[in-house]
């Protein structure tokens, strides 16, 4: 959201110039990164299913994600399929396996993705970098 809040104050009038920020903020977005799943870390399917990305789409129009994908600093790569969502609704890309659905997608990975001590997630469309999630060490997961 804060994204939006960004490209709107660059759209602002400025001395009767226009300024137009250089890259328009994405409708779909990293909304919060649980990057440490609860309890041990066992590889379980549940625990692995506890480390997981959301995503929001903050138009009201639907998007396609067909071409999408999600990675981190190591190059783990998630790629979605043909999907939707639907506007300002949010999915769930969980790091082990289960059953796609509309808000919740599956991995299938058999070992964590997400650093516990610090990484990035990245938002990609096409090889282009549309969002971008930081986080240090410290606590389980994080607000973009």
């Amino acid at each position: 959201m804060k994204k939006l809040l960004g490209a709107a104050v660059a759209a602002v009038a400025t001395v009767g110039v226009w300024a137009v920020p250089a890259e328009a903020a994405s409708a779909v977005q990293i909304y919060r990164v649980y990057y440490d799943s609860p309890g041990k870390d066992t590889r379980s399917n549940t625990s692995l299913n506890g480390e997981w990305v959301q995503l929001f789409n903050t138009s009201r129009t639907s998007r396609q994600l067909r071409g999408y994908s999600l990675r981190d600093r190591t190059g783990y790569t998630y790629t979605f399929g043909t999907f939707t969502l639907k506007g300002r609704k949010s999915v769930y890309v969980h790091t082990g396996s289960g059953t796609n659905t509309a808000t919740q997608r599956y991995w299938g990975r058999r070992s964590y993705v997400w650093n516990n001590t610090g990484d990035k997630a990245y938002l990609r469309y096409n090889g282009s970098t549309l969002d971008t999630c930081s986080w240090g060490s410290g606590g389980s997961s994080t607000y973009c």
